[in-house]
């Protein structure tokens, strides 16, 4: 019989068969566990590497959002972000400018705030994608990453155009952000593939 908690797991992922869950109610619960705290930690760390920009600073957390939802799935991908800004929004200094911005419910009504519903959605969709082998070809990895990515821009800036014109919204949210993306882009597709590829090479060493 599954459990919620063995629900989170989905074996298909590159997580699930590097770790694989078991019928085990405590063991699911565990492991689900200690793979949310380490997701929300790397995506802390990634909110602290940036570089400042006007309203919204460039951080790494995309590429880890992504690295998340491909490697997790969409139940743990979703629920270890879910974590992360439910941590942010009881006011632990976890988002990107925290100090000095106050953490707390309020952020999410940031300039910033869109993109953090941007990263729930796409380990989501990433996620979902993965469990059905997007994860592992190269051309649909990089269609994977470039959907995750454009659900980030589509959140945070929908929020940003509340609160100035949709032009300004593009140039201070979308514009600064074209060749970093490009890159983060790339680079999650390449530790995808290199990560399928070492794991493959496990499987048939054995």
């Amino acid at each position: 019989m599954s459990t919620g908690a063995t629900a989170l797991a989905a074996p298909s992922t590159l997580v699930g068969l590097l770790w694989p869950s078991r019928d085990d109610a405590r063991f699911a619960a565990l492991r689900a566990a200690v793979l949310m705290v380490v997701g929300s930690a790397l995506l802390t760390i990634s909110a602290k590497v940036q570089v400042p920009l006007p309203y919204v600073p460039m951080t790494l957390q995309t590429l880890v959002v992504l690295m998340i939802g491909a490697a997790y799935g969409w139940r743990l991908g979703a629920a270890t972000v879910a974590v992360y800004l439910i941590q942010g929004a009881t006011g632990l200094p976890v988002f990107a400018n925290t100090p000095p911005m106050a953490a707390g419910i309020a952020y999410f009504a940031s300039p910033t705030g869109g993109f953090l519903f941007g990263f729930l959605a796409a380990a989501l969709a990433v996620g979902f994608m993965a469990e059905r082998g997007w994860d592992r070809s190269l051309l649909r990895v990089i269609v994977m990453m470039s959907v995750g990515h454009a659900l980030i821009f589509l959140f945070g800036l929908a929020q940003l155009s509340l609160v100035m014109p949709i032009a300004k919204a593009w140039s201070v949210g979308a514009a600064p952000f074209v060749a970093a993306t490009l890159v983060k882009t790339a680079l999650a597709v390449a530790l995808m593939q290199a990560a399928w590829s070492v794991t493959r090479r496990g499987e048939g060493s054995r």
